[in-house]
């Protein structure tokens, strides 16, 4: 299901990310889930879900990683 906005994230998602990086994370999320919702897009049998959300995570690491304290940073 894509997310219309930042509030509708998962708690953990919220919690972790600075806003701008949930703002990446949304939008990977929302374009992923569409895009693979066909199965023959996917290069294993993991369901669309399961694989936005591996998109996403990645599309956040391209601009964020995490501090020595764990926090996620600006690049």
């Amino acid at each position: 299901m894509p997310y219309q906005n930042r509030t509708d994230l998962p708690a953990t998602v919220q919690r972790a990310l600075p806003e701008h990086a949930q703002d990446i994370f949304k939008e990977a999320f929302n374009h992923a889930i569409e895009e693979y919702q066909d199965p023959k897009k996917r290069r294993d049998n993991s369901d669309a879900e399961t694989i936005a959300f591996k998109v996403a995570w990645a599309a956040v690491e391209k601009v964020y990683h995490k501090d020595k304290d764990g926090k996620w940073q600006p690049k």
